[in-house]
């Protein structure tokens, strides 16, 4: 068997590419850091430094392949729109097109739960739910247009599967956790609302499980959305409190009002877009809805129609990346 990994240098990719070596697949994985393309085929995983935005170089490696699973994106809370828009929507429309160019198999999309979300609390979202009129960020704009390239595309014959995992977790990650870790070794994890906003994760490995049981799932699969999580959803101040006791560290928070954090938000995003070069706001209006706000999915459809089930908790999850970090920090190198 033969398959393309798209963002195969990420966190999320990384983690599929092995996997598919593990079982036996011939797998060629795309991404741009070539640091971590050398590490890629030191595991004897095919690397090819591609850019999504490439047309023909993507709609090429599409040829001879099984499966290809897209994981590539630009996945920021904060940049420049047109750079979303080259990753997120030109990109997807080059390997769908490359898909159905070279009658690939299966194409596996992964997408976004940002899709669902707007400045609410949301509780056991279902896929079929209406989305919002408007996306909280460019990057959940372009992952919703994207996703209606792959439903255009369903409709000339590609045989795909879209996935929303729903914040990506576990050793490798250098965003989600780390961000956390960072804020409190500064100033305090923020904790809108007392924490109280309910967070839904997913380990990575049972994300690498969904996406292989996407690509072997039934027919009455194909063209379809689905949510996945961990199932396990748990108040901020919980998760933060789990993650920090196993990494053995105190938690400092900074409290504060939804209102006084999207004001806050508000006024840090005017002053990046005043000074480019500040960089990314420490605190965006994404993420404040991301913190301060209930965000859960039902994945109820991915268990009966995909097979799926979280074998790792976040607990065993957090354990995991926590083993993790502390070799990163003792300066063990990870693959």
């Amino acid at each position: 068997m033969k398959a393309l990994v798209t963002g195969g240098t990420g966190f999320l990719g990384g983690h599929l590419a092995l996997r598919l070596r593990d079982l036996g697949w011939e797998v060629t994985a795309t991404g741009r850091s070539e640091e971590a393309g050398r590490r890629l085929e030191q595991a004897e995983i095919r690397f090819v430094r591609a850019d999504l935005d490439d047309g023909p170089r993507m709609m090429q490696l599409c040829a001879g392949q099984d499966a290809v699973f897209h994981c590539g994106a630009l996945s920021a809370a904060w940049g420049k729109y047109a750079d979303f828009y080259a990753s997120n929507v030109k990109g997807t429309s080059h390997v769908a097109e490359g898909c159905l160019r070279h009658e690939v198999g299966r194409m596996i999309h992964v997408s976004t739960p940002s899709v669902y979300f707007g400045g609410s609390h949301r509780l056991n979202v279902k896929e079929c739910e209406p989305l919002p009129v408007r996306q909280a960020s460019a990057y959940a704009r372009t992952k919703r247009m994207a996703e209606t390239i792959i439903e255009q595309a369903a409709g000339r014959g590609l045989r795909s599967v879209v996935l929303r995992p729903r914040a990506i977790f576990g050793p490798g990650d250098r965003t989600i956790l780390p961000k956390l870790i960072q804020a409190g070794e500064g100033r305090g994890v923020p904790m809108i609302d007392a924490g109280r906003g309910l967070v839904d994760l997913t380990y990575v490995d049972n994300a690498v499980d969904a996406m292989l049981q996407a690509y072997w799932a039934p027919q009455q699969a194909v063209g379809r959305v689905f949510n996945i999580t961990n199932g396990e959803p748990m108040p901020l101040a919980e998760a933060a409190a789990l993650l920090f006791a196993k990494l053995g560290m105190p938690l400092r928070t900074v409290k504060l009002s939804y209102p006084a954090a999207y004001t806050l938000a508000s006024l840090l995003e005017l002053t990046a877009y005043l000074r480019p070069g500040a960089g990314e706001p420490q605190l965006t209006r994404a993420t404040a809805g991301m913190l301060g706000r209930s965000q859960t999915l039902d994945i109820g459809e991915a268990r009966r129609v995909l097979g799926y089930e979280p074998r790792v908790s976040i607990a065993e999850g957090l354990e995991r990346f926590a083993d993790w970090w502390r070799e990163q920090r003792d300066g063990h190198a990870m693959v």
